[in-house]
């Protein structure tokens, strides 16, 4: 049996702690046909949808009615940032409360999107409350204005991002995780969910490509294309996952931002902001890939690296981050990074999903 340790990944106390829950749902032409004007529309959802909120003590929310994919990272200050395909959301869980409406008013949106957005503090621990307060929102919404319209689409997601050198910059407390799954923890918080739903857990983390590593790979960026320099290391990152039997695994050198996702779900895409990965989680099958473009140097390369369904086995996911930390130390060993100046980035993900 594995040890204790084995089973728990010891992440520094500075870690940073983000939840979101996105709520989304394809209204009907008969839902846009009882309102004289789109914007009219908006106005009534987002009267009653902050008047719930108001209700139930959640206090950042917003309506997203403009077919822009949210992203949410933390910040000290709160703003938000739209380009063509996305609305990043920086925030400050201990801090800032927003009830805002994001719309176009001349075209109907394909589907109408509720962003919860955490605060307070130990983010965790009140996961479960805080998901039972946005249901009791959303039932309420189903039962009047939105009665009648198709099922909504509900996206639990956490967030523990951290910097994988804190103890050399002079971070040295840190503390055991489990890192139990989500439909797991719920429910021993007596939070219930729908037994048909769908569960993933997955790590990111980030290398930039900095004046120090150019110097050292000069050799390899003075080549007519790329792909040398890439593929050496996407190599050492699958030698390293392999070693470690961990079978999902992506690496995006493209300059777009990874998004993850199921395959019984969704299939690979991207356009010139995201890249959709997906992945079998429930096949013992190696799922690797690479996206990058020959003739462009990125300033940072992203890797992916999912956890199967054999990789949770009841106790959490512990285990599986030991893993992966051990694969990013591994890689980051050869690179000319200063580990007190530097960060390495990585971010653990838990999400889960299903039809309210």
């Amino acid at each position: 049996m594995a040890s204790l340790s084995q089973n728990r990944v010891y992440i520094p106390t500075t870690a940073r702690a983000n939840q979101y829950i996105l709520a989304e749902f394809k209204p009907s032409d008969n839902f846009y046909a009882r309102f004289t004007y789109t914007e009219q529309c908006y106005e009534r959802l987002t009267r009653q949808l902050f008047a719930l909120c108001d209700e139930y003590e959640l206090h950042n929310v917003h309506l997203i009615a403009n077919d822009k994919l949210p992203v949410v990272r933390f910040h000290e200050e709160a703003y938000y940032l739209q380009t063509k395909k996305q609305i990043l959301f920086f925030y400050n869980p201990r801090y800032h409360e927003a009830h805002k409406c994001f719309n176009n008013s001349e075209i109907p949106s394909k589907k109408i999107r509720f962003l919860f957005l955490a605060t307070g503090d130990e983010l965790r621990s009140n996961a479960a409350i805080f998901h039972t307060k946005v249901k009791k929102v959303l039932n309420t919404l189903q039962n009047t204005l939105l009665e009648g319209e198709a099922q909504i689409k509900v996206r639990d997601h956490q967030h523990l991002t951290y910097d994988l050198f804190a103890k050399a910059k002079g971070s040295k407390e840190s503390y055991g995780y489990k890192l139990r799954g989500l439909h797991q923890r719920y429910q021993s918080r007596h939070c219930s969910l729908p037994s048909k739903h769908n569960e993933m857990t997955y790590a990111t983390f980030a290398i930039p490509i900095t004046r120090t590593i150019k110097t050292q790979f000069q050799h390899l960026l003075n080549k007519p294309t790329l792909n040398e320099f890439y593929q050496q290391f996407y190599d050492a990152f699958i030698k390293e996952c392999t070693a470690k039997n961990l079978n999902l695994a992506s690496m995006i050198a493209n300059g777009t931002t990874p998004i993850v996702r199921n395959s019984k779900i969704d299939t690979n895409d991207g356009n010139s902001e995201l890249q959709k990965l997906s992945f079998a989680t429930g096949d013992d099958i190696e799922q690797y890939s690479h996206y990058w473009q020959s003739d462009k140097l990125v300033e940072t390369m992203h890797f992916v690296i999912v956890a199967s369904e054999n990789d949770e086995q009841g106790i959490g996911h512990g285990r599986f981050m030991n893993h992966v930390e051990s694969v990013i130390r591994a890689m980051i060993e050869p690179l000319a990074i200063n580990k007190e100046r530097q960060d390495i980035t990585v971010r653990f993900f838990q999400h889960i999903s299903y039809f309210e």
